[in-house]
């Protein structure tokens, strides 16, 4: 561009200040217009900017930044005269060409809705399908490291010293090893113990860790109440469910996260997305223990119906809104009656335990703890 000033040094009433990108001094320059644009500094050497290059960069009201891509990235120019700003904004007529035009933004918003898509899809189909292959194939020894480290924790909450009382542990024993026979469960390394709380509860960890709580053999009336709160446990136990649920937890995690700029789940939204996302899946794991219970509860010539029982004194009624079956992370305690009470008959195989082995067992953890 010509005119008739084109090497004359621009007039500016206000300062004009030159980073080049390489020291973090300012320095005030001057500029002047050529074939390119000419940043100088007394006692130092001119820096020529070419037109195309000079790119408008983020600045404050009232000052029109620039930088220049043939240039060091960092390198910047501060023009804060309004009519040196104009004279620059008329050479350059590629300042605006990396900010984003309309069509631009519909095609992030369209590339962004097409990967929150992509990262729900892969939340309900692709991560549970990874988790159902990945399970059975983590190597024992990983397993029960994981099981070692929830053990811990367990205890750490629910009491650290398992209840050993001599001819309740014999009793328990017994029991456990019938149960483990009937499922099919021939690996050594399985353990399972009575934990001293009044919490009426048992659960399965990684590992072959099975533990029941005092408080829910307070609750039992007779062994095949145990009995098949047991045989469920174990089912988890034969599904591999607690390594799924680690494996399928933690991707779901971290895509929600991702899917929600990688926030740390204190969310309501993102509470009820995983919640909704992971409640059908712990449904069809619960519902799987149970068929597995009813079948072990069978070749023991047992009825699984007692199980149940004892799960709706605990429990109660748990139904009484739509929201609450959806949400609900386990089959209805009432449902789980129903479809026991289906599968029961009368005893053809002999009792579990003895009267005597029964009561021993109500008193593993002594008459005075819990």
């Amino acid at each position: 561009m010509s005119d008739v000033f084109a090497d004359s040094p621009a007039q500016s009433t206000k300062p004009t200040i030159f980073f080049d990108g390489v020291s973090n001094r300012r320095r005030q320059v001057t500029l002047t217009f050529g074939d390119a644009l000419e940043i100088s500094e007394v006692g130092g050497t001119p820096v020529r900017w070419a037109y195309p290059d000079l790119r408008r960069a983020d600045g404050p009201p009232g000052m029109l930044r620039l930088a220049c891509t043939s240039a060091p990235p960092l390198s910047r120019l501060e023009i804060r005269d309004a009519a040196l700003a104009a004279d620059v904004t008329a050479r350059c007529l590629r300042l605006d060409d990396h900010r984003t035009s309309r069509r631009g933004v519909a095609k992030i918003v369209g590339w962004s809705v097409a990967a929150a898509v992509s990262i729900v899809c892969v939340v309900l189909f692709g991560v549970p399908l990874a988790a159902d292959r990945l399970a059975p194939l983590v190597p024992k020894p990983v397993e029960r490291r994981i099981g070692d480290a929830a053990e811990v924790q367990m205890k750490t909450i629910f009491g650290r010293n398992v209840c050993e009382e001599p001819a309740g542990k014999a009793a328990f024993t017994k029991l456990v090893n019938r149960l483990r026979d009937a499922a099919g469960l021939d690996d050594d390394s399985m353990t399972a113990g009575v934990l001293p709380t009044s919490v009426p509860n048992a659960f399965a960890l990684p590992g072959g860790k099975v533990y029941v709580l005092k408080g829910l053999l307070d609750k039992a009336e007779n062994p095949d109440e145990l009995a098949g709160i047991l045989a469920h446990e174990f089912g988890h136990l034969k599904h591999y469910d607690n390594m799924r649920g680690l494996i399928y937890n933690g991707g779901t995690s971290f895509l929600i996260g991702l899917l929600f700029g990688d926030v740390t789940g204190s969310g309501a939204g993102i509470f009820a997305s995983r919640n909704l996302v992971e409640a059908s899946y712990s449904r069809e794991a619960e519902t799987g223990a149970d068929t597995f219970a009813i079948e072990v509860m069978h070749r023991l010539g047992r009825s699984p119906n007692p199980a149940a029982e004892l799960m709706f004194r605990i429990t109660g009624k748990e139904g009484g809104s739509t929201l609450t079956t959806i949400l609900a992370s386990h089959p209805l305690t009432e449902d789980r009656l129903a479809r026991m009470t289906r599968e029961d008959g009368p005893a053809s195989g002999p009792p579990l335990l003895t009267d005597k082995e029964w009561q021993a067992l109500k008193l593993i953890c002594g008459s005075g703890r819990g």
